[in-house]
Formats: C-alpha cells, sequence, structure tokens
C-alpha cells in the first residue's frame, strides 16, 4: 500500500459539502476556509477533514502573479469577460475555476516527526487514481509543459491536464488542494489564462517567470473520458473512494471557535485583495 493511501486511511473523516453551485459563494471564502480548518485540526480541535468546493467564473491569482509588469491590464481583460478574479493567499499561479470545476482540499493534521510534503502530494494523487480506477486510463503526475500553472504534481492523461495539486501548512495542519475540470472545454479555460498573460505582459523581462501557456495540453475529465461526468458523479465518486481506505465519515459544517477564526482568516483575504481591487 502506498504512503500516499495510508495518510488517506484517516481514523475519522469530517465532511464539508459545498460542491452544490452557489452563484453567491465567493473564492475569497474559500481560502479562509481552508485556513481555518488547517487551524482547527492542527489544533486537534477537529479530525481531518474533505472538503469539496465549487465557484462561478473565477481566475485564482498566485502572489507571484501580482509581480506582472501589466497586472492592470491583464485584470481588466478578466473584467471584460465578467470573471471574478481573487490573489489567494499562497504561492503558485493563475487557474481557473466555473461551475465545472470541482475542488477538493484534504486537512490533516501533521505528525510528530513531520508529514513529508511528496506524502501530502501522493495523497492526493492516490485518491483521484482510486476514484477512476474503473475506467482504465492511467492517471500520471509530472509536469505538463505549457499547462497553466505548472507544476511536478500535474495530473494528466495521454499527456493532457486536467488537475493540478497544492499544498498549504498552518499550525500543525496540512491542507492539499486540488482543481478537476469535470466538465466543458480544458482548452477554453486556457485559452482565458493565456489571454490574461499576454494582457498583463508575461513575457516582459522579469525576475519572475511565468507560464507560456498552450491550450491544447489541458482538457476536462468529460473530453479524455468521452464521458458525460458532471460535478455530482464526480462527487459520489470522491465519497466512494474515501469510504474506501478510511473508518468513519460525517457530514459537517464550521462550528464553535472555527467560526471567530474564519472570520479573521476572511478579514485577511479582503485586506491583501483590497491592494488590488475594491471590495
Amino acid at each position: 500500500m502506498s504512503e500516499g493511501i495510508l495518510l488517506l486511511g484517516q481514523d475519522e473523516w469530517r465532511l464539508i459539502d459545498q460542491s452544490g453551485f452557489n452563484p453567491h459563494f465567493h473564492a475569497l471564502q474559500s481560502f479562509a476556509i481552508d485556513d481555518t480548518l488547517c487551524m482547527s485540526v492542527g489544533r486537534g480541535y477537529s479530525p481531518a477533514v474533505a472538503r469539496a468546493w465549487v465557484h462561478p467564473k473565477t481566475i485564482v491569482l498566485g502572489i507571484q502573479d501580482t509581480k506582472l509588469s501589466e497586472l492592470q491590464e491583464g485584470l481588466a481583460y478578466l473584467d471584460g469577460l465578467n470573471y471574478e478574479w481573487i490573489v489567494r493567499n499562497s504561492g503558485g499561479l493563475a487557474v481557473a475555476l466555473d461551475e465545472g470545476v470541482l475542488n477538493i482540499s484534504l486537512i490533516f493534521p501533521d505528525t510528530e516527526k513531520g508529514i513529508d510534503i511528496n506524502k501530502g502530494y501522493d495523497s492526493m494523487w492516490s485518491l483521484i487514481k482510486l476514484m477512476f480506477q474503473d475506467l482504465g486510463k492511467e492517471i500520471v503526475a509530472k509536469e505538463i509543459v505549457g499547462s497553466y500553472c505548472p507544476g511536478s504534481y500535474d495530473l494528466s492523461i495521454g499527456g493532457k491536464k486536467f488537475a493540478g495539486i497544492s499544498q498549504r501548512r498552518i499550525r500543525k495542519g496540512i491542507a492539499v488542494q486540488i482543481y478537476l475540470c469535470v466538465t466543458g472545454s480544458g482548452y477554453e479555460r486556457a485559452e482565458i489564462v493565456r489571454d490574461f498573460y499576454r494582457h498583463a505582459k508575461y513575457d516582459a523581462p522579469s525576475k519572475f517567470v511565468f507560464p507560456d501557456v498552450h491550450p491544447e495540453v489541458m482538457a476536462s475529465l468529460s473530453e479524455l473520458y468521452g464521458l458525460d461526468l458532471t460535478i455530482q458523479s464526480v462527487m459520489l465518486r470522491f465519497l466512494n473512494a474515501l469510504k474506501n481506505v478510511s473508518g468513519k465519515m460525517y457530514a459537517s459544517h464550521l462550528h464553535g471557535e472555527e467560526l471567530q477564526w474564519f472570520q479573521a482568516y476572511y478579514e485577511r483575504m479582503i485586506e491583501r485583495n483590497k491592494k488590488y481591487k475594491d471590495i
């Protein structure tokens, strides 16, 4: 059994399901929720948490993206498309969210020896492989050059990326996050990110390196499997896979002290984003 699957085998999983489409659920809230849950799990206030979430059309920028030489031109381009945009509280680069993209966060307590960063990534990769093992296509983890937000744990089938994994660590809590392009066109999402970078002059001389996005290397799971997948059908796969490798699972929401912690993290996210737009 791989170390990634072993990490999934928590004694208890607390499930927070925010996968139902809600046009008023803002991505600023999501990143504040995950930081809250990191603190909660790290302090032992909560067991491990599995959270699923979906947002309306939003481009999520990494801190590095704020160094683009013509950032405001890029943001104006997104405004013209009626895309929301936020700057998240972690590294990485721009990703595209919409109602066809399912995000999953796994939030673990760190161990006394410390959970190796690759083990965190492997846990999510293992989960995704379990979710789609019956469909008979190899899911590879390696950087897909030309994708948006490229990294060594890009998930792909046949060389086409459908997901990217990131990690955030706060006070003994570890959040491993993934976006899964479930439905729609991976090419069209990548076109939007590519054109954002072009408007923001990604290729201007800089100490920072931004991706030269090639939309043809991106696809959705529906496209890759040739199936009419939905957020709901992939959610069912997620729940079944997690249930098969873990103990108890129960549904929940933020409660108690978490509500206060959330408010503080949410206000931080708002302050961060006020530098770039009126909120």
